[in-house]
């Protein structure tokens, strides 16, 4: 009997922690409304960036929550074979998305301030109060995820997230004591400008994991010859070709791969032999495996 990923199937790494996703984003969404409207009464740039850091947690954790309920779900359409499970990557990259575009526009606006300085009056004491509301919050929200981020890239854009808003809340408290120490507004804009580019590069690094799985590149720690030299060695197998290696979503990776067999080999055991190779050897538990005899001359007229 057929199986396709389609149907209901096991529950990827992100859906484990999908509790945790969802007490993130009731956190996140209840504080950034006072962090916003702070911001504005105070008139602190690097508040407002903060409060633009929590929307960006808002969207992203929001987005990774949805993704990982419509992963779960069985396609009825039946023309994803491999289901719904990839929505989850695409979340990881509106999370790089969002993180960019919060990051260009904070660093943008701040230097605007330095190349005008103007006497910009902030009230410190706001600041510094929702600056320490807000370090707290990230900080439980950071430990609900830490684990989640460990094991789904899913979870793990939503944990970056945290992490740069957590920097950020870092900063404004910093420069709220720096400005009701010295009356210095520049303080604000400075630490504005360098959380903006701290959120920069955390967003190159995580759109580089997402890219990744998108081109649908090698599992990370998977050499590709090791896993054909291990597959070549295996009784009865002459030659190994059309091996691909590639990450449906995180804790989910997949292989296929053609194996030539010498003649009388036993088909079975050699599907068997294979399947425990990858299984064990590198923790591939779902291979589509093609055994065929050496004078098979199909393959050979494929195109690409």
């Amino acid at each position: 009997m057929g199986h396709t990923h389609g149907s209901a199937g096991p529950e990827s790494a992100a859906g484990r922690h999908r509790v945790r996703l969802a007490l993130a984003v009731a956190l996140i969404a209840a504080f950034f409304v006072v962090e916003l409207v702070t911001a504005f009464v105070s008139g602190s740039l690097a508040l407002l960036s903060d409060a633009g850091h929590m929307a960006a947690d808002v969207v992203t954790l929001g987005a990774a929550l949805t993704a990982t309920v419509v992963a779960a779900r069985p396609d009825r359409t039946g023309r994803r074979s491999f289901g719904n499970y990839r929505l989850e990557v695409f979340a990881s990259l509106l999370a790089v998305l969002v993180m960019i575009g919060v990051a260009v526009y904070v660093v943008l606006e701040a230097v605007a301030r330095l190349l005008a300085p103007g006497d910009v009056a902030i009230a410190s004491t706001p600041m510094l109060v929702v600056g320490v509301l807000g370090l707290l919050v990230n900080l439980a929200v950071m430990l609900v995820l830490r684990e989640g981020s460990r094991e789904s890239l899913n979870v793990k854009g939503a944990y970056l997230e945290v992490v740069a808003d957590t920097a950020g809340s870092v900063g404004v408290v910093a420069a709220a004591i720096l400005l009701a120490l010295t009356g210095w507004s520049l303080f604000d804009t400075i630490v504005a400008l360098g959380v903006g580019v701290f959120v920069a590069v955390r967003a190159v690094l995580l759109g580089r994991e997402v890219l990744a799985v998108l081109s649908q590149s090698t599992p990370a720690g998977i050499d590709p010859a090791a896993v054909r030299a291990d597959l070549a060695a295996v009784e009865g197998v002459v030659e190994v070709h059309d091996l691909h290696l590639w990450t449906l979503t995180s804790g989910m990776d997949v292989a296929s791969a053609h194996l030539v067999m010498v003649p009388g080999a036993d088909q079975h055991a050699v599907l068997d032999r294979a399947q425990d190779v990858l299984r064990e050897g590198y923790g591939l538990e779902h291979a589509t495996l093609q055994v065929e005899p050496a004078d098979h001359a199909d393959c050979h007229r494929i195109t690409w």
